[in-house]
């Protein structure tokens, strides 16, 4: 798989994802460093970089018959995000200062970024549950507030830590997501944050999970990053399935979605910024 996992893009003023000197690890346990030196883990999952499930050859009535595939207009902007040293030939985004020294994720700041990320899925499924035009996507097999739940409580459980309350990333962009899908126009933006969203825990999400249960859990791995069926098979059902939806959209429509795509970075790249100083607590 191209980019098999995303690298959190510098498209917010905030700088949400670069590292920061100032926190200390809270535990000697939690004395090693991530490697800040390479391009910092971006939120986006640049699973869009694989090839789209429809076909542009395919004969249909829609709207969209003139149109590429969503995923594959979806991927052309994303690469636009990226650095020139992320993506050579596509990457166009200025990239980041270089922290003065590596920051040192706690597991605090994990905790952390597992209730804010809980906070946000809630407000997915909500907002999926309660939309008709969107059944499609209920009980997809992506679904991750049970698991998080499990996650913090062990996590709180096992190494004496208090739940916090959620963050301000989770908060503010939970509160943005529910702002923004009001009603059936709203679709097309919305769309691109769940696939942003869903598709950056299965990608780049699983690599920061392994990444975090070597530094701060001791090996273990976490039910967040655990799926009940062959994640392989639920990926490709997913997207097709957006296909199918945005299959109905006018150009203007498409556009809507597409345009979502720097503040789908912005809002779920802030949150990984617990992990990587960028994110006060």
């Amino acid at each position: 798989m191209r980019f098999s996992f995303a690298l959190l893009l510098a498209v917010s003023s905030t700088n949400a994802f670069v590292p920061s000197p100032v926190n200390r690890p809270h535990c000697r346990q939690c004395s090693r460093s991530i490697d800040s030196h390479r391009p910092t883990l971006l939120f986006m999952s640049t699973e869009i970089a694989e090839t789209s499930t429809t076909s542009l050859t395919e004969e249909t009535n829609s709207p969209a018959a003139d149109f590429p595939p969503i995923l594959e207009e979806l991927r052309d902007v994303a690469m636009k995000l990226h650095t020139r040293e992320q993506s050579p030939k596509e990457g166009k985004a200025a990239a980041p200062a270089k922290p003065a020294e590596p920051h040192v994720p706690t597991r605090m700041d994990y905790l952390q970024f597992l209730v804010d990320s809980h906070a946000v899925y809630v407000v997915l499924e909500e907002i999926v549950n309660g939309n008709e035009k969107l059944a499609v996507f209920q009980n997809s097999g992506m679904e991750r507030t049970a698991e998080l739940e499990k996650d913090i409580a062990w996590m709180c459980n096992e190494y004496g830590l208090e739940k916090p309350e959620v963050g301000m990333a989770g908060k503010n962009y939970a509160e943005e997501l529910t702002a923004m899908a009001k009603g059936d126009e709203d679709i097309p933006e919305f769309m691109c944050h769940f696939y942003n969203y869903y598709f950056a825990h299965l990608a780049g999400g699983r690599m920061i999970g392994k990444q975090m249960s070597k530094l701060l859990l001791d090996g273990e791995t976490l039910e967040f990053y655990k799926w009940g069926e062959n994640v392989n098979e639920v990926k490709p059902r997913v997207k097709t399935q957006i296909e199918e939806l945005a299959k109905q959209w006018s150009r203007e429509e498409r556009d809507q979605c597409i345009n979502a795509t720097a503040g789908a970075f912005k809002g779920g790249g802030a949150i990984n910024g617990y992990l990587y100083g960028g994110s006060p607590h």
